[in-house]
């Protein structure tokens, strides 16, 4: 309800303020100062980066070779069957002796509690934990359950299908050591990235996150949590009474429950995480449904401690006061729209108005096309010609999978109760794809 309540003052008060402000002034001027103010924030994080980037140079960090915390890396398994062998063999392999697996089956109707229990019996370092059909639903819940078993002091977070370099741990720890920093997010890869359209400009919005993700590092900003390849401190897990059980993603909750009580979130561009990219679209949807729900609620939820909390750094409430204007942005631009055709339909404005927003709208969209060509030239290394048709891509991709999402879940949050349908993501999509494609080769011959 509290959600529900603030959501509608929100948009009530948006909607109100731009009715009257046209009434006296060019509202097209106060998108124009919020495009600018954003433009400065990123110019400004851009200079923090590559300031802090030179001092590296100068003067190189020195990493504590005697920081070796145990480990507990956990992974959560729901239908996992066709992937989890794969990830274990993988884990197994880390250049680093000093932890354990936790695999949790979370109610699986497939081969998934059998798998992971041979992989027990045969591993010294992997344990099952098998939950109760019974059991309360959600990431989070399946986490906990495995934090009472845990024994390291540091708990790192892996998707059922992740793989990662064997110094994935030696590169991510060291990041975890400073007594304020909470927690450490590593970089997320999309590992089939070729495999079509849908696949690639998933991989480029992840290397555009890599970027935001870099730039608030350097500030020491609001850096956040991705759910896959994140390593937790157990100190700041007790602190904030572990993983939420009523939030659909526990990653974002969490950055956000962790910085209200003044913990340090890092990112560390050189451990990556690779995951499966979703191949279909209606299956993308769903996940993008479930992040961009769960980023809005934990926003609404947290509100009043992220703007009173005593112990948030000043630098993470602006970054985060920053990022969020990239959710009002689109409810304002659509407002805008719609009140100057109401003006025009009765014929209260000339129609040049409406043009002006929509050049506004188009800006908007430059500004996504750049930072997507920016980051792919910085991160992926992609040639000039290359990166701009790939931007243009990935900002057309964006524009169809998150501008009509924020309408329907500002739609859903206002009318709909609350639900805990988080939207499995099904894995190992591409290998039974590609498993089906040689049966059909082999029938053939």
């Amino acid at each position: 309800m509290k959600e529900r309540i603030v959501l509608f003052v929100i948009i009530f008060g948006l909607g109100i303020f731009i009715y009257i402000f046209q009434s006296y002034f060019n509202t097209i001027w106060g998108l124009a100062f919020l495009c600018t103010a954003m433009t400065i924030y990123v110019l400004f994080m851009n200079l923090a980066y590559k300031l802090k980037k030179r001092q590296l140079q100068k003067h190189p960090k020195i990493v504590n070779e005697n920081y070796k915390p145990f480990v507990s890396i956990m992974v959560p398994c729901h239908n996992e069957e066709s992937v989890i062998e794969h990830t274990v063999a993988n884990i197994l392999n880390l250049e680093y002796d000093n932890f354990e697996i936790i695999l949790i089956d979370d109610r699986s109707s497939d081969n998934t509690a059998n798998v992971i229990k041979r992989l027990s019996e045969h591993f010294d370092k992997v344990s099952a934990l098998i939950r109760e059909k019974d059991a309360f639903p959600g990431k989070s819940a399946v986490l906990n359950d495995a934090l009472k078993i845990a024994k390291g002091d540091a708990i790192l977070v892996f998707d059922a299908d992740a793989t990662v370099d064997k110094d994935f741990l030696n590169k991510i720890v060291p990041e975890l050591e400073p007594k304020d920093v909470g927690a450490v997010q590593a970089r997320k890869v999309i590992r089939n990235k070729n495999y079509n359209l849908l696949t690639r400009c998933q991989n480029n919005e992840y290397t555009m996150d890599t970027h935001f993700q870099v730039t608030r590092d350097s500030v020491k900003g609001a850096v956040e949590l991705r759910g896959n390849g994140e390593l937790i401190k157990r100190e700041a897990l007790e602190d904030i009474g572990g993983w939420n059980n009523y939030t659909i993603t526990d990653d974002l909750d969490m950055s956000t429950r962790l910085h209200i009580k003044g913990w340090d979130i890092r990112f560390c561009l050189d451990a990556v995480v690779y995951e499966e990219g979703i191949i279909y679209l209606w299956p993308l949807y769903r996940q993008r449904r479930r992040w961009l729900e769960g980023t809005i609620r934990r926003y609404l939820e947290y509100f009043d401690q992220v703007l009173f909390s005593k112990k948030m750094s000043l630098r993470a409430s602006l970054d985060m006061t920053a990022y969020v204007s990239e959710f009002i942005m689109p409810g304002w631009f659509i407002m805008e729209i719609l009140i100057r055709l109401f003006k025009i339909l009765a014929k209260d404005a000339p129609t040049q108005t409406l043009y002006s927003s929509i050049v506004i709208g188009a800006l908007i969209g430059l500004g996504f096309f750049l930072a997507a060509r920016y980051a792919l030239r910085r991160y992926d290394n992609i040639p000039r010609l290359d990166a701009m048709f790939e931007a243009v891509q990935t900002s057309l991709y964006l524009l169809i999978i998150w501008f009509p999402l924020v309408l329907f879940i500002a739609f859903k949050i206002l009318f709909c109760k609350k639900d805990m349908n988080w939207g499995k993501t099904a894995h190992g999509l591409v290998l039974e794809e590609q498993a089906n494609i040689e049966e059909e080769n082999l029938q053939k011959i």
